[in-house]
């Protein structure tokens, strides 16, 4: 069994005492970790702040890092700044950061390494935009997505990253890709491990959907063969929205 991963991803939004206030409310309501990984993912000035306050069963991970230790990279973070704020997660390649930042399937793959080394859980984002999902080109773009992502990761070393399959196109629209077209991709994704790596690590890796996700819809995908959990946007800022999301997820 692959246990389920709710992770909210802040982006840009809250002050420092709503953030607070989030994970007061939070914090002691969360499922027991051993049934769901249960993360917010939030701007790097509030992250000491939460991890403080996360109690037993929430974990907080970051939104991005650099691929080096240390350096003049002004405004960037690392991976051993993360590590010393006792943060446990990263996303990694999310399609804002491609767009905006011109993150490559490069740097993701740099990225995904340092994390590894640094002993972070990189939650790794693939997707396709709309063009290329209208075309049928959906299973070849993101295969080349992985391929590249995982590029001189060993097969144990994937089995400590995370998958976000995020069509561009899905993402803070109000459009979902609906069930069963998710979990096509997914599938499609958990293939590009086996043929890269084997049956039993494609099997054990957990790959998440997000796009749009929100209470209404989160039963309705992780009923999905393959999905297993959801990396979510706008709905885990509220907190009950994040419980109703964690609580789906167990049962």
């Amino acid at each position: 069994m692959r246990r389920p991963v709710i992770a909210g991803n802040w982006k840009m939004y809250k002050t420092r005492d709503e953030a607070l206030a989030f994970i007061y409310a939070v914090n002691q309501l969360v499922p027991d970790l051993e049934r769901v990984e249960s993360v917010i993912c939030a701007p790097a000035i509030f992250l000491r702040d939460l991890v403080k306050r996360e109690g037993e069963n929430l974990r907080i991970g970051a939104q991005t890092m650099h691929d080096l230790d240390e350096g003049a990279y002004t405004g960037e973070i690392s991976a051993v700044m993360l590590k010393s704020y006792g943060v446990d997660y990263v996303i990694i390649g999310h399609s804002e950061r491609r767009a905006y930042y011109n993150e490559t399937d490069e740097s993701v793959n740099k990225k995904i390494i340092k994390a590894i080394q640094s002993e972070l859980t990189p939650i790794v984002c693939v997707g396709e935009s709309l063009d290329i999902r209208e075309q049928k080109k959906t299973n070849g773009f993101v295969k080349a997505q992985v391929l590249k992502a995982y590029e001189n990761v060993t097969d144990i070393d994937a089995l400590k990253t995370i998958i976000a399959y995020e069509p561009i196109w899905a993402i803070g629209t109000g459009k979902t890709a609906t069930p069963d077209m998710a979990n096509d991709t997914i599938k499609a994704i958990r293939a590009v491990l086996a043929e890269k790596y084997d049956e039993q690590t494609a099997n054990k890796v957990r790959i998440l959907y997000g796009g749009s996700v929100k209470p209404a819809n989160i039963d309705s995908l992780l009923a999905e063969s393959d999905i297993d959990g959801a990396l979510v946007g706008g709905a885990s800022l509220d907190p009950d929205s994040f419980l109703t999301l964690v609580k789906a997820a167990i049962k």
